[in-house]
């Protein structure tokens, strides 16, 4: 068995993280985010696909039918 060298239930406050959007402090409700408003505006960029993995294949690459599906 090993040793245990602290208090049980110590606990460890996490570090304060701010918000991606607008740098404010997160909220526990809403992490990684400060409110409601800033994870909807984030929400809204990937259904717009704002963000996007970079890739070599154009747009049309499965418009000739030859996908599997």
């Amino acid at each position: 068995m090993t040793k245990k060298t602290g208090p049980a239930g110590t606990v460890v406050p996490l570090k304060k993280s701010k918000c991606p959007n607008c740098a404010k402090l997160a909220s526990a409700k809403y992490l990684p985010f400060c409110s409601d408003r800033c994870a909807n505006l984030d929400l809204g960029r990937w259904l717009d696909g704002e963000y996007r993995i970079p890739t070599d294949e154009g747009p049309d690459a499965f418009a000739d039918g030859d996908e599997d599906a």
